[in-house]
């Protein structure tokens, strides 16, 4: 297994456990450090183990942090000029 497989298994495994854990933010600053991780750990994914590897671990990823995906498609959407919930 690659090393940037494994750092991307850690990183999903980080996330689950972040997310079971209580926080008084609403584990808010765990998704901006997952966030500011992922990115990284996605880009070497998918330069050594490929596409389709990349792919699975960025639904993951949404998977794992779909809140601040949503808050930050309905920033987009308000910005843009759609309406915002």
């Amino acid at each position: 297994m690659s090393p940037a497989l494994v750092a991307a298994c850690l990183w999903i495994v980080a996330g689950c456990v972040a997310g079971m854990l209580p926080a008084r933010d609403n584990h808010w600053r765990a998704a901006r450090v997952l966030g500011l991780t992922g990115v990284p750990i996605l880009i070497w994914l998918v330069a050594t183990s490929g596409l389709l590897a990349g792919a699975v671990f960025a639904l993951a990823a949404a998977s794992i942090l779909r809140w601040p995906l949503i808050m930050g498609a309905r920033a987009v959407r308000a910005r843009v000029g759609g309406r915002a919930r």
